[in-house]
């Protein structure tokens, strides 16, 4: 589709690359919101990514709205044209499926979901006609999913499965939302996967928990002393199952600020992932694991 700018209110401008989300509208509206970012824009005052789009706020004394909708056109232009290449990190996330904490909260919310007989696994395995609900776990963290914003909550990311489209896990979200979700909750709704990042509602999927606290506003968490939110977006997770003992060890490292996550610089083009995806991702994998 043809870019959509709407101007919401005398002081934002909001830009809609595609009404549904991929890789490449994903890489056009981070193009686009750097390239705001970078062009210094007088009158321009915060920028906030999204999945497919991008806000812009500004100061509409400094600077008219038609002056900047023309600034920003212009660098959608030079986005079109340039490389979909980023430099960004693959970290390794454990996760904790079908662990207690989850099941017991998704049990007291069986009368808001779709399917109340059952799990939030369960349902998602037979939807999506996996076999088992080992085989759907086994698909939800045998590929990378790319983080495409984070937001909504403080530091709750939104993550994009990277396979190809038939091949994603799509689950809808409850009937009706919860009034509680456990912090730290692996989760998905609609094509995309999240970790909630404080407790709280919720509407999406439990698939189980992760030890690793990605939003710490105290900033006492060993690897969150330099920044509260851990994600950023091009961020490319790799989910890693562990079990009930490797759960605890991992909150005790947490809690003694030994827990290290393994992260790895990495170079993604998105031409090279379209050509060869399992290739591409086993490269990946094959960084994060050190070969």
């Amino acid at each position: 589709m043809q870019t959509r700018y709407t101007f919401g209110g005398d002081e934002h401008l909001f830009v809609e690359c595609s009404d549904e989300m991929s890789l490449e509208a994903f890489f056009k509206s981070l193009s686009m919101a750097n390239g705001v970012r970078a062009s210094g824009i007088k009158g321009v005052t915060e920028i906030c990514p999204a999945n497919a789009s991008f806000q812009i706020k500004f100061n509409p004394d400094i600077i008219h709205p038609d002056d900047i909708l023309r600034e920003v056109q212009t660098i959608e232009g030079a986005a079109e044209k340039a490389e979909p290449v980023i430099k960004t990190r693959i970290v390794e996330i454990p996760v904790f499926y079908n662990d207690p904490w989850t099941h017991e909260t998704l049990m007291r919310f069986r009368e808001r979901h779709q399917d109340p007989t059952g799990t939030d696994l369960e349902y998602a395995a037979r939807i999506n006609d996996f076999p088992s609900v080992d085989d759907f776990i086994e698909a939800h963290s045998g590929s990378p999913w790319f983080v495409s914003m984070v937001g909504f909550v403080a530091g709750l990311p939104f993550m994009y499965q990277m396979v190809e489209r038939q091949r994603q896990i799509e689950v809808p979200k409850y009937l009706r939302p919860r009034t509680d979700t456990p912090r730290l909750t692996v989760g998905h709704g609609g094509c995309f996967g999240c970790i909630y990042s404080v407790r709280g509602a919720g509407g999406y999927q439990m698939f189980g928990i992760t030890p690793m606290p990605i939003y710490d506003p105290t900033q006492t968490t060993s690897y969150l002393r330099d920044f509260m939110v851990f994600f950023r977006p091009g961020d490319i997770v790799k989910f890693k199952p562990i079990g009930r003992d490797e759960y605890d060890q991992a909150v005790e490292e947490v809690d003694k600020g030994t827990f290290a996550p393994p992260i790895r610089e990495v170079r993604f083009d998105l031409r090279e992932f379209q050509k060869d995806i399992d290739g591409t991702n086993a490269k990946l994998e094959g960084m994060l694991n050190g070969h």
